[in-house]
């Protein structure tokens, strides 16, 4: 998938770009200039590139047989507390484990060889496998022969891993693959021989005491609380791991002051991420409280605050908005979350520090993304989608993103294809990103090069009726351009106004005209066609019903697109309205209306 396939074309080939002095990665592809990536990099946190570099100057250390001889060694093969882990695994996917099918990061392998790295595995793939995230797949298998195929790979990358090496002691890795081992102990482990167990529990103590060592370790974000958590499980669990606890927990509260912000969004801005934040939070809460262990405030306090923003980020489906790397979440997923957390408040309709709306009016329901990205040093999860907006009706998506992939899904380049804001339901000028994207994977984890640094949001509410008005300015240090977007929706829900305009960042005119597309990608369940001789369209939902989109001061036109919110490819649609920026700019007026039935002609007595 390319990003020319995102934005509706056939070919599978990008558009060259249109204007050579566009300075930075465009809906093309093409890398930003070395200036700029080199500016991006002074802009991250001067302690965050020490940790990055720090921990990759030690590797040589690490991987010395002497470093291992520092690490603890156990004696007593029986934890002391187990971890609840509530959460559901996928059966099918845990048969084609136990028959040693590996289907990750959107690569399936057959009895790979060597199992822990096949030459033709991707990097994500063999993150997954390391990270034994799969247990609980093959624990929803209910058989002996799951329980035997966890053990038995359980066992090999034990004896294959008992010293340091990058991938499989990786901190996000380690972090992760602790937390799976002891949650799914009860599985595949207790009833295991004690030779077994005893080797388990030891190869854990080492992992805990050389992740307690290292963090953080460069990390930031999510990722770090995932390594947190994995590390404040082996504390609370193994013998004499009291010091891996009270390490984990001095982090994380550290972190959770700087994470959670006042409004209870997580910085990262990913509706997937902040749930993936809570239910950390909320298995080490349930972890501690197994072991008798006090809670810390900053813990209770932050699963307090982000309840309620996580219900801001939710459709009427009760899954979540596919903003910033997120894709859909099955409803009943996230309101087990929710349920865990004790989140029993309303949602918010306004989010601003983390940066999002909500409008709701009758059966109607629009978030938008109104915020600045995520700044550096947390902004791997970030897209270029400044002002996107989603909309649901009742429990149905109409207009949406395109999301991102699964976990199992996606490789990094149709990761970085689903970034750009093509891929987003706002408006694309000249081609070009509303944030400039660096590559997901590099070495300095930067997920953004430059970013719209200015966003505001104005809101208005009057009889029922909510009013919008917001301003980026991602495109003015290139392209010397604004983007404003003004949404109205009508208190009965069954009207929603839009604008959108582009103005010369500064005094002067623009120089040369720029073309722009507003997108409005759709759903897959949504019907589109144009009518009114292509001056509108009809969008059919199989329940809400008819709506008609119709706009002035642009082309309309329906392409294809595609939708990635349940994490696997659907083919979709996309109406997108074609114009082209005079010396002034350019001002396009959408009306989205909710078509009434027309009455059916009364009986004749």
């Amino acid at each position: 998938m390319t990003e020319s396939a995102v934005a509706g074309e056939t070919a599978p080939a990008p558009p060259a770009d249109r204007d050579e002095r566009h300075a930075g990665r465009s809906v093309a592809g093409r890398k930003p200039p070395l200036g700029l990536r080199l500016r991006a990099l002074g802009a991250l946190p001067r302690r965050l590139l020490w940790q990055r570099l720090a921990y990759r100057l030690k590797a040589p250390w690490y991987r010395s047989p002497l470093y291992g001889v520092f690490l603890p060694r156990l004696e007593n093969a029986t934890p002391l507390n187990l971890p609840p882990d509530p959460w559901p695994g996928e059966a099918e996917r845990g048969r084609a484990l136990a028959d040693m099918v590996f289907t990750f990061a959107g690569q399936t392998l057959e009895n790979p060889k060597p199992v822990w790295n096949p030459p033709e595995a991707s990097q994500a793939w063999r993150e997954e496998l390391h990270s034994f995230s799969w247990l609980r797949d093959l624990r929803a298998c209910n058989g002996d022969p799951a329980r035997r195929r966890a053990r038995a790979l359980t066992a090999e990358w034990m004896e294959l891993h008992r010293r340091w090496s990058p991938l499989a002691w990786d901190p996000l890795v380690t972090g992760r693959r602790l937390s799976h081992w002891l949650g799914q102990y009860d599985f595949f482990a207790a009833s295991a021989e004690i030779d077994f167990r005893q080797r388990l529990l030891e190869s854990a103590a080492r992992q805990a005491a050389h992740l307690a060592a290292i963090l953080p370790a460069g990390m930031t974000g999510s990722d770090l609380i995932v390594a947190l958590r994995g590390l404040a499980t082996a504390g609370a669990c193994l013998p004499d791991g009291r010091p891996w606890l009270k390490r984990a927990l001095t982090l994380l509260a550290r972190e959770l002051t700087v994470q959670v912000l006042a409004d209870g969004g997580h910085c990262e801005r990913s509706p997937g991420r902040h749930l993936a934040v809570l239910r950390d939070l909320v298995d080490i809460k349930a972890t501690l409280h197994a072991a008798g262990e006090p809670l810390p405030d900053e813990l209770q306090l932050a699963i307090e605050s982000m309840g309620p923003l996580m219900r801001l980020l939710q459709h009427g489906d009760g899954g979540l908005a596919l903003f910033n790397g997120s894709t859909a979440e099955e409803g009943f997923k996230v309101d087990m979350v929710l349920r865990r957390a004790d989140a029993r408040r309303r949602p918010l309709a306004s989010a601003p520090q983390t940066g999002f709306q909500r409008m709701q009016a009758g059966r109607t329901l629009v978030l938008l993304d109104c915020g600045s990205p995520a700044p550096a040093g947390l902004d791997r999860a970030a897209h270029a989608g400044t002002l996107s907006f989603e909309m649901s009706v009742g429990r149905e998506r109409l207009i949406v993103n395109c999301g991102t992939p699964g976990r199992q899904t996606g490789g990094e380049a149709l990761h970085q294809a689903l970034r750009v804001t093509a891929a987003h339901s706002t408006l694309t000028l000249a081609e070009t990103n509303s944030s400039l994207l660096s590559e997901g994977r590099a070495f300095w984890q930067m997920g953004l090069v430059a970013r719209a640094e200015n966003v505001t949001c104005r809101r208005d509410e009057e009889e029922g009726a909510i009013l919008l008005e917001t301003q980026h300015d991602g495109y003015a240090g290139r392209l010397d351009a604004l983007h404003r977007r003004m949404l109205y929706l009508a208190s009965n829900g069954e009207d929603l106004r839009g604008e959108d305009r582009v103005e010369p960042a500064g005094a002067e005119p623009f120089d040369r005209p720029l073309d722009f597309a507003v997108r409005f990608h759709l759903h897959p369940s949504v019907q589109a066609a144009l009518v009114q001789t292509g001056q509108a369209v009809l969008l059919r939902l199989p329940k809400a019903g008819g709506w008609r989109l119709r706009c002035s001061g642009a082309q309309v036109a329906l392409e294809d697109s595609v939708y990635f919110g349940d994490g696997q490819p659907r083919r979709s649609q996309q109406v997108v309205l074609h114009g082209r920026c005079g010396q002034s700019g350019a001002r396009v007026k959408w009306a989205l209306q909710r078509e009434t039935p027309a009455a059916k002609p009364g009986r004749r007595n």
